[in-house]
């Protein structure tokens, strides 16, 4: 398992010696922000729970089970419709509520439910079952090098964001990495990667604004061959699902890497908004069907009630969950675990239940 090291909340941003420009022959305006490695180190996992940051969503949706599922409920077919309904209010999805609630019900009928704690410890198991399969941490294995990570999504989702905890979780392991502004469109966006480049000391590869994306990738990917680099990590510009020719570009992207690395890349990871709802599960699925996705990262799930969305896209995708985002510090970037994303989001009654 990828088991990264976290960095101490308390802990203050090491200063950054200043910055060195580089321009090699390959591309005049092509500029690599560099810095010197930064030793591995330990620390502490994050003190505030996971069930705190996921706060809104618990209180939608244990909440609704936690009042329909009470010690003295009746096991009938008005129960099950009303359970259907608090697991879609909760944004788990039509499909997934309507085959969980079905599935409770034939077992009821089939006498295997008898009780109120028999259909909380199934309804439990249903969960888990569908989160599960997609608990995969991130790996990298020790070729090739570098292992390359394309990171997609709309516009607003924390890709950026997300590049620079990654980055910072990678570094700490003791891996070097790069990044690539690949997102040309927006300057804040290169901006914004060179900011988080220069806190956690990671090279950053960057061209001007509106040049070709796939170039400033293909550069990015040269150098960090050339310099033996273990991680790059390649950001793309936002945008919608709908945009074909924008998804067009990504797929040119996806191409152009193939000419240096045939494998590459290694990882392709989607960055969706969970405060979406099903809109992110509609951008998921677009994404997967026009680029081919390799794993999901959900996103501010700590200031939404529509937390729910990571059973659907799970169920529907089969992809690995590797990240949720519960806020804005870098260990806030936490890796999927199945059980320990359930006992957040269901009550305490629920939760003691085995599965």
């Amino acid at each position: 398992m990828f088991n990264f090291f976290r960095r101490k909340k308390d802990e203050a941003t090491p200063a950054v010696p200043e910055t060195k420009v580089i321009a090699p022959p390959a591309s005049t305006d092509l500029v690599i922000a560099e810095q010197p490695p930064v030793e591995a180190r330990t620390f502490e996992a994050p003190k505030t729970s996971l069930r705190e940051r996921l706060n809104r969503t618990v209180q939608a949706l244990s909440g609704a089970l936690g009042g329909l599922l009470g010690a003295q409920v009746r096991l009938d077919d008005d129960l099950f419709d009303e359970l259907e309904a608090a697991l879609v209010a909760s944004d788990v999805g039509v499909k997934v509520a309507t085959r969980i609630t079905q599935d409770l019900r034939q077992r009821h009928q089939k006498g295997e439910l008898a009780d109120v704690t028999a259909l909380k410890r199934a309804l439990r198991k249903a969960l888990f079952d569908i989160l599960l399969p997609c608990e995969l941490s991130l790996w990298l294995p020790p070729e090739p090098k570098p292992f390359v990570i394309l990171m997609v999504g709309v516009n607003g989702a924390g890709k950026t964001t997300t590049i620079g905890k990654l980055a910072q979780r990678l570094q700490q392991r003791g891996h070097s990495v790069m990044l690539a502004a690949g997102d040309t469109f927006r300057a804040a966006a290169v901006e914004q990667l060179k900011v988080w480049g220069e806190r956690n000391q990671v090279q950053v590869v960057s061209q001007g604004q509106g040049a070709d994306a796939a170039s400033v990738v293909f550069d990015a990917l040269t150098a960090a061959k050339a310099r033996g680099v273990d991680v790059l990590i390649a950001d793309t510009a936002g945008r919608l699902h709908t945009q074909s020719n924008l998804m067009s570009e990504l797929a040119k992207v996806k191409r152009v890497m193939a000419k240096l690395d045939p494998t590459a890349p290694h990882e392709t990871m989607l960055v969706i908004d969970g405060s979406q709802g099903q809109n992110a599960l509609i951008q998921a699925r677009e994404f997967h069907q026009a680029i081919g996705l390799s794993a999901v990262t959900v996103t501010k799930l700590d200031g939404t009630a529509k937390g729910g969305i990571v059973f659907a896209v799970t169920d529907e995708l089969k992809l690995p969950l590797r990240f949720i985002g519960v806020g804005e510090k870098a260990d806030d970037l936490r890796e999927f675990r199945a059980s320990e994303f359930l006992d957040a989001l269901l009550p305490e009654s629920l939760a003691a239940d085995s599965i």
